[in-house]
């Protein structure tokens, strides 16, 4: 199901299947609704269980990389060989104590390169087991992958905010979202977040009148004067 369709079944819901060309509540506050409640309603559940649904998730493909002055990033010997992503990742969805990025990686999708926090990558270059081995992190909503000589390119996975941010990355071609991709939620998540909104922020708006003298205010309830 895409977010229009999610959108456009929330709001005849709130209208009881009635609308006019001077709906005051538009599209876009129902789509803003969605994607504020499908956030919060992620980060409570990982809380409360401590896992994610696939179908939360969604892929950047291959994400392009540069190499960059290790000196520069966090305090590293400049014999280091640091990379970052060209593009900046989309904001993702807080869990508790880390992003929602939930693969970095071979664009194969298979070899797993592990995330560390930013203010550990100082020491490992001093790491007795691990030293050789390429670490990821993140810096301002950059990617950095330590220890990637030679490393072009990136798959990288997670469960964003805002999932039409992936409209502006490159899949295979096409974008990595649009208005027909199926909207990365469960079904019974769907059903908590349209009951949250018909309840909740629409339902003030969803008892006013709309206008029907085609002049694009609201009514007021009032009787028209006799002719």
């Amino acid at each position: 199901m895409t977010l229009n369709e999610i959108a456009y079944n929330i709001l005849n819901l709130v209208r009881g299947g009635r609308s006019s060309n001077n709906e005051h509540i538009s599209l876009d506050q129902v789509k803003f609704n969605v994607k504020y409640y499908r956030a919060m309603l992620i980060r409570r559940d990982f809380a409360r269980n401590g896992t994610i649904t696939r179908h939360l998730e969604q892929d950047l493909k291959c994400l392009e990389l540069v190499k960059v002055d290790a000196s520069k990033c966090c305090n590293l010997p400049t014999e280091c060989a640091v990379y970052k992503t060209i593009r900046k990742i989309p904001r993702t969805v807080r869990f508790n104590f880390k992003d929602a990025v939930t693969y970095v990686g071979a664009i194969d999708g298979k070899a797993n390169i592990p995330i560390v926090e930013s203010h550990t990558v100082q020491w490992l270059p001093y790491d007795k087991y691990t030293k050789n081995k390429m670490k990821a992190y993140m810096i301002e909503d950059y990617l950095y992958v330590y220890n990637a000589d030679g490393l072009k390119f990136i798959n990288v996975r997670g469960i964003f905010e805002d999932p039409e941010d992936l409209s502006k990355y490159d899949c295979d071609g096409n974008d990595c979202y649009d208005s027909e991709s199926d909207f990365p939620i469960p079904m019974d998540m769907l059903q908590t977040i349209t009951q949250g909104i018909m309840s909740g922020e629409l339902m003030m708006l969803s008892t006013s009148v709309n206008d029907t003298t085609n002049d694009t205010m609201q009514d007021q309830g009032r009787p028209a004067p006799k002719q």
